[in-house]
Formats: structure tokens, C-alpha cells, sequence
């Protein structure tokens, strides 16, 4: 059944962060069954979203139209205002609604803050850019926070902004898009450069 995994846009995004996963999610290559998962982009309101790097988008829908039951994935990139109070409430909001109930989110960088501050980072590991970073939101979750590029806790992905491969892989981890050792050489690939994973990576995908 065709899922979808929502993106979602707001002027300035960090168009950059969320590029490995969504590319790794809408190309067929190297997945273990293609077609599973669309990527569909979400948006505050109608209109164009100007990224971060002026990359103009046309929202596929709005976050009043985001149905639980068709998304296997939300994810939030960082961007500007997600440590004020009044940033981004109905996307965190939505979010939220996604984590009761089991959903999986993604939040990268400054999107990390903003479910600080909703307290949803009081009681699971989760990293960021920093732990001084999340400090000033006042949450509570400091004894949980991990200093490691990217952390999954039951379907709550949080990583830092520097760490969009890591966010990447276990995105698709999360998605079980990609066999192991698939996934293995593509991290590889993506944090090395070197063309001997290239070549793993195309061993792997066609044994699979």
C-alpha cells in the first residue's frame, strides 16, 4: 500500500537538511520495494515556500489536511523561529499528535527546539546541535539528551544540523527502505566519497 512521508515547508527552511532522505525516499534505486513511499510536502498555508537556498515549493497540501492514518513519516527541518515561543505551533502540534500516537517524526537541528519546548524531549533520548542549545528553551529533558549525531527513540528521530546523513539513514532505517547492507554502503558513500562504496552499494542492491 502506498504510504506517504510528509515534508514539511516554511520560509527559510533548511532546504539541505532533509535532501538525503527525501531524495533516497522518491528515487526507485537500490529500495528494497520501490513504490512504497511518496514523499508529499506540507505547508502552514497555500502559497509558494521559499527555502532557505531561494528554492521556490508549492506545498502538496495543507497541515489542516495531514491525515494520521496516511503518513509514515513526518519530518520537520530546521529553519528560523523554532525557539520562539510562538513558532511553528500548528506544525508542532500536528507533530505531537504524531508522536501520541505512534507516528514517526523526524526533527533536524532547529526543529529539535521546538519540541523541547513543547516537552515532548522531557522523558526520551534525543540529541540536537548541542545540549547548551536545548538548554534554553527551559525544558526538562537534559538527563536525556545524548551527544551523538542522530537518535531514534521509537519512532522519535532527532539529529543534529550538521548530521544530515546520519538523519538520512535512519530515516530509511525507520522506513526499513533499504536492505543492510544496502544501507550500509549508501551511508558509506554519502560520509566517505570513496567509489569503492559506489560499487558495494550496486553488489548489495542487485544481491538483494
Amino acid at each position: 500500500m502506498l504510504r506517504f512521508v510528509h515534508l514539511y515547508v516554511f520560509p527559510g527552511y533548511a532546504d539541505w537538511e532533509p535532501a538525503h532522505a527525501i531524495a533516497g525516499i522518491h528515487s526507485p534505486d537500490w529500495q528494497r520495494e520501490p513504490g512504497r513511499y511518496q514523499v508529499r510536502t506540507v505547508a502552514a498555508g497555500g502559497g509558494l515556500v521559499q527555502s532557505m537556498g531561494g528554492v521556490s515549493v508549492l506545498p502538496d497540501l495543507a497541515l489542516s489536511q495531514l491525515k494520521d492514518a496516511d503518513s509514515a513519516l513526518l519530518i520537520l527541518p530546521g529553519g528560523p523561529n523554532w525557539e520562539d515561543a510562538d513558532g511553528h505551533v500548528e506544525a508542532l502540534d500536528r507533530a505531537g499528535e504524531f508522536i501520541e500516537r505512534g507516528i514517526p517524526v523526524a526533527a533536524i537541528c532547529g526543529a529539535t527546539a521546538g519540541l523541547a519546548r513543547r516537552g515532548w524531549l522531557d522523558r526520551r533520548p534525543h540529541t540536537s546541535n548541542a545540549a547548551s542549545y536545548l538548554a534554553g528553551t527551559g525544558y526538562a529533558g537534559a538527563d536525556a539528551y545524548r551527544d551523538e549525531a542522530v537518535v531514534n527513540d521509537r519512532g522519535l528521530i532527532t539529529a543534529a544540523g550538521t548530521a544530515s546523513v546520519d538523519f538520512a539513514r535512519e530515516i530509511f532505517l525507520q522506513l526499513g527502505l533499504y536492505e543492510d547492507e544496502v544501507l550500509q554502503a549508501w551511508t558509506q558513500l554519502h560520509k566517505t566519497g570513496k567509489s569503492e562504496y559506489f560499487a558495494r552499494l550496486q553488489r548489495a542492491a542487485a544481491a538483494a
